[in-house]
């Protein structure tokens, strides 16, 4: 493992210190063994976080691409979701430049949790302030054949509401309606339950004038 970045060292200490074996074994199986785990739950995990900001101040934003490799880089779940927790909570200050970073973690040690959080709290903060760049990080996403950025492509507006862009949606849906994949059929149907939120007409045309798998559908019409 590379050296680790000095703000995450006492805090990779303080975790170790709480590690629980007991609750470890379970939090791996439940992640599909993506990466071992201290045995840290989320709201211990986050109080840690919080107490070490108090000691040792919070993360600098300039080094924040340089903390979320570095915490990556090491091999337990919950230092992987603190760099998350910390871009999602730093997302309005992000811009841009971003993103390539933001690619290589969706790419890192990929699952659902990480995944999902950077796409949706991040990718989608960002590309919602900067829409001249969702073109070319939609269309790089969406043609990828990496299934963990096809779901990126369509998740990334699931906080947009009324501002989601309908058919750039549709067309990332329609382009991976057959996929093979539980992920993307998942998001598939996540997203267009988001979008049945706010425009429900829409997502009941769509989902009857395509062959969606029955998981997206059954998502997409969860609360309709």
């Amino acid at each position: 493992m590379a050296s680790l970045h000095p703000w995450l060292t006492p805090l990779r200490t303080a975790f170790e210190h709480h590690a629980d074996p007991a609750n470890a074994a379970p939090m791996e199986a439940y992640m599909k063994g993506v990466a071992p785990f201290f045995g840290i739950k989320t709201p211990l995990r986050r109080a840690l976080v919080k107490e070490h900001i108090a000691l040792h101040g919070p993360a600098p934003l300039d080094e924040l691409p340089q903390i979320a490799r570095s915490a990556f880089a090491c091999r337990e779940r919950e230092l992987h979701q603190v760099a998350v927790d910390l871009l999602m909570a730093h997302a309005r200050k992000l811009g841009p430049e971003h993103l390539p970073l933001l690619e290589e973690l969706i790419t890192t040690k990929s699952w659902w949790d990480t995944v999902d959080a950077l796409a949706v709290h991040v990718v989608g903060v960002i590309l919602k302030r900067y829409p001249k760049e969702v073109a070319r990080w939609n269309k790089r996403w969406i043609t990828s054949k990496d299934l963990w950025l096809n779901r990126t492509a369509i998740l990334f507006q699931n906080r947009w509401k009324a501002d989601t862009d309908q058919q750039l949606l549709f067309a990332n849906i329609e382009r991976h309606a057959a996929h093979y994949d539980f992920f993307i059929r998942k998001a598939i149907g996540w997203s267009l339950r988001e979008l049945a939120a706010t425009d429900p007409d829409a997502v009941r045309r769509f989902v009857r004038n395509h062959a969606l798998a029955p998981l997206s559908v059954r998502e997409a019409l969860k609360h309709l």
